[in-house]
């Protein structure tokens, strides 16, 4: 997907270059003077573009989205990115590309990324542009391989593992001969993927290393799967958990989280700010004088401590009047009709940013959870508590990657995904999900 991504910002450069060519066609005076600088101001353009794409989650590789579905979210990206270049170009007159130059720019990027997209798709299609794996194994852990759907990888094949029953079809089995080395580089091999039920003396650690050697990527199955799906796999032997990759946190890390916490809250709030009075006004002229606005809730938080969560209330007040925890539920009778519009569009949510303020919860991070359905679920789905490891966010991994969550099965998983980000969390994986969240917010996914 980086790949696609640069693609799209030399379209942008190339779009830039020709808007000025025939915004000026007819004046090479006029060319000359606007033309000074302009591979900076073309490349600021394109990376405007590029993350407005990327926000509204056109570089995922797991996307499952239509052509339409692209066009129209590749619309979205383009109106958004046109409105943070106007901000721009009022802060920074001298990135300013010209009005004639960047209407006629925007119009040829936006045909000619959709153009490149389908073409990416009918090469994707064709297997051209997607990696070429060797699976080490034809057993029951093969069959996780051959059963996913992916539109970054194509398996060549699985090699059959002597003492193991073959359980991918018999049509996929190859044979290699005579050096794995030679057979993988003849086909193009990218990666083998090492698979089999039983790693006791089956592997061929000589020829494996011999692979590596020559540049082709020899992984386990539960980093691939990790890597491919963006989730941790549940059923991993507590081992893997203990020496694998992941699960740092220094003094820096902890610093520069703290330091985007505190940004990313100011500047939502500095947005949202006429959102928030709109809300809670909504929420008095619905409810009366003496119905409270703002609803406080206990919740788990970083090392299983409890803190008050605070939201714009979008349930009636006696949502709860027997004292026992509910999950919320598709068309919730218990939601009020401002609280419906509210939870679509997030507002409710928006409170939550003094928890950010005040350190108890992160602006990235595993949604916090009630300790009623905390204790339950940590009793039926192994490595729960991991995902207090962190403090909880705003928003998070799991809510880009799976809708909202009513069960067990729900909470299940997104523990997969919150356990990705507890083990991968970096500064530059939390910029990404603060872009890719206006998606949630724009397209409505997971609200309920």
């Amino acid at each position: 997907m980086a790949f696609i991504a640069l693609i799209d910002a030399l379209l942008l450069l190339l779009a830039v270059g020709l808007a000025m060519d025939v915004r000026y066609a007819a004046d090479s005076a006029a060319y000359a003077e606007y033309s000074a600088h302009l591979f900076w101001r073309a490349a600021l353009f394109a990376f405007v573009i590029v993350m407005s794409q990327f926000a509204l989650g056109l570089y995922q590789a797991q996307s499952r989205e239509t052509r339409l579905g692209v066009l129209v979210r590749q619309a979205v990206g383009f109106a958004i990115g046109t409105v943070l270049l106007t901000i721009l170009y009022y802060a920074v007159p001298q990135a300013y590309i010209g009005r004639g130059v960047l209407g006629l720019a925007l119009v040829f990027a936006f045909l000619g990324l959709a153009l490149w997209r389908v073409l990416v798709s009918t090469l994707m299609a064709v297997e051209l542009l997607k990696r070429r794996i060797l699976v080490f194994g034809a057993g029951e852990m093969a069959t996780i391989v051959a059963r996913l759907d992916s539109r970054t990888f194509s398996v060549v094949g699985f090699v059959e593992v002597p003492g193991e029953a073959v359980k991918v079809p018999r049509g996929r089995v190859v044979t290699i001969a005579p050096a794995l080395h030679e057979w993988a580089l003849a086909r193009q091999i990218d990666e083998i993927v090492v698979v089999p039920d039983d790693r006791r003396g089956t592997l061929p650690m000589k020829e494996l290393l011999e692979c590596r050697q020559r540049g082709i990527e020899v992984t386990d199955l539960v980093r691939f799967l990790e890597r491919e799906s963006g989730k941790v796999r549940l059923g991993a032997p507590p081992s893997w958990l203990v020496f694998s990759d992941g699960f740092r946190v220094t003094p820096l890390r902890v610093a520069s989280k703290r330091i985007f916490d505190i940004f990313a809250a100011a500047l939502i709030l500095m947005l949202a700010w006429p959102w928030m009075l709109l809300t809670a006004l909504a929420i008095r002229i619905e409810s009366g004088p003496g119905q409270p606005i703002l609803y406080f809730q206990d919740r788990v938080g970083e090392r299983g401590r409890i803190f008050r969560l605070v939201k714009f209330r979008s349930m009636r007040t006696d949502a709860e009047g027997d004292g026992v925890a509910r999950w919320a539920s598709r068309d919730d009778a218990r939601v009020t009709r401002v609280g419906r519009v509210i939870r679509k569009l997030r507002l409710d949510e928006l409170p939550q940013l003094w928890n950010v303020l005040n350190g108890t919860m992160s602006f990235i991070g595993p949604r916090p959870e009630r300790p009623e359905f905390v204790a339950e679920l940590a009793r039926e789905i192994p490595y729960y508590t991991l995902r207090h490891c962190v403090k909880p966010g705003l928003t998070g991994w799991a809510q880009l990657r799976y809708p909202y969550g009513s069960s067990a099965e729900d909470a299940a998983e997104k523990l997969t995904f919150d356990l990705f980000y507890v083990k991968n969390h970096n500064l530059r994986f939390d910029a990404l999900i603060f872009l890719q969240t206006v998606e949630v917010v724009l397209f409505g996914r997971g609200a309920r």
